[in-house]
């Protein structure tokens, strides 16, 4: 297929694409006739992509005295080809790293191309289907064939069904496969289960934000100056009632440890545990009975006393294993997390940790400082250690 012809071609089903799109937004219940075209059209553009890395393939391959005058204009034009692609897709280096991405796909995760470029593309999928995606990558990477699974992206306040198909290239001028990775909607039209996400013209308008920072703030000096009283006989601070706050109005889990000696994570003790509504008894157990340990994120926090803060979770182990064995923040469709110190007058006494799940917005270095402060606030209304 000539270059022009392929052009137009792709231009085609890029608007096939969009009203196909369209009608799945419209008509959410009638979602089984638009996966199957969805599949056709994706298996099309699979043959068109094809094409176009052959003809890459072709070009690197010639040495450069073979090569034709109109050959760097060529890979120039099926550079710009891919970009504007308007399938979203993504070339992923053998290890999974992000190695080129068009602007479609940019835009379906949230970032530009150029910070989206040298990153784990696992790292946008989210905590539960993070495994899954790993061990498809590496059954590609190795030529046990294509593969099509359903996942979900999730990053920055929203989460998405998706469809992923991966396709192994091998071209002459690297020295591993690379994976071809193309999204489209989810072939059964309909959406997991979890909580919707959130509306993100809300959750990213400033004023909104710190007029939520500020209800926090005040609602918790309000619930420790109870502690305190006058002249200092007040109630003794409800722990269970300031995470209570926090996981009400801030985040969706809130866990408190409080170490009865200073710095040894080993001496730390699960004080409350605070989680959303629809929590489930058995995810409420799990963090409950989760042990704090010194390569955790409370263990850290308590060793090290620094605050850690994690936008975007890339690392699901950070929290410890449930009983299972599967990751604890995986179990807890965490997206975001941030941990601070519980600091007294005699140092720190304990780990302040808040989750957001993957439908919310991710915790900000301005969330990373009211934290802190109502931590330190926390730390010195706590009563004295146990002599």
């Amino acid at each position: 297929m000539h270059l022009a012809e392929l052009q137009r071609e792709i231009t085609a089903l890029g608007e096939r694409i969009t009203a196909l799109r369209d009608t799945h937004t419209m008509y959410p219940d009638d979602g089984q006739s638009t996966a199957e075209a969805s599949l056709a059209e994706l298996e099309y553009a699979e043959r068109l992509l094809g094409e176009a890395g052959a003809q890459l393939a072709n070009a690197h391959a010639d040495p450069p005295e073979q090569r034709r005058q109109g050959d760097d204009g060529d890979r120039a034009l099926l550079r710009a080809m891919f970009a504007d692609l308007r399938v979203p897709v993504v070339l992923l280096d053998h290890e999974g790293y992000i190695r080129r991405i068009n602007n479609a796909g940019a835009t379906r995760l949230g970032s530009g191309p150029g910070y989206l470029t040298g990153k784990p593309f696992v790292h946008f999928v989210d905590l539960r289907r993070r495994a899954a995606m790993r061990s498809w990558l590496a059954a590609v990477v190795r030529g046990d064939g294509d593969a099509d699974l359903e996942s979900r992206l999730a990053q920055r306040g929203w989460a998405e069904d998706v469809h992923l198909t991966l396709t192994r290239l091998v071209l002459p001028s690297e020295p591993n496969p690379l994976v071809l990775v193309a999204m489209s909607p989810p072939m059964n039209g309909g959406e997991e289960e979890g909580p919707a996400p959130l509306e993100t013209e809300v959750e990213d308008q400033v004023v909104v934000l710190a007029a939520r920072r500020l209800d926090v703030l005040t609602r918790m000096t309000r619930l420790l100056l109870r502690s305190a009283g006058p002249g200092g006989a007040g109630e003794p601070l409800a722990l269970a009632d300031a995470a209570e706050l926090l996981a009400d109005s801030y985040a969706d889990w809130v866990i408190v440890d409080v170490c009865d000696l200073p710095g040894d994570p080993r001496a730390a003790r699960r004080a409350v545990v605070a989680g959303p509504a629809d929590a489930t008894a058995g995810q409420r157990r799990e963090v409950s009975g989760a042990a704090t340990e010194d390569g955790d994120i409370p263990g850290e926090v308590l060793g090290r006393g620094q605050s850690l803060l994690f936008p975007l979770i890339e690392e699901e182990g950070v929290l410890g294993r449930a009983s299972s064995g599967a990751p604890l923040l995986s179990v807890l469709g965490a997206g975001s997390l941030l941990s601070v110190p519980l600091r007294g007058s005699r140092g720190v006494r304990g780990a302040l940790t808040l989750i957001r799940r993957s439908n919310r917005g991710s915790f900000r270095l301005a969330d990373l400082g009211l934290i802190e402060e109502i931590g330190e606030h926390i730390g010195l209304a706590l009563p004295p250690r146990p002599s």
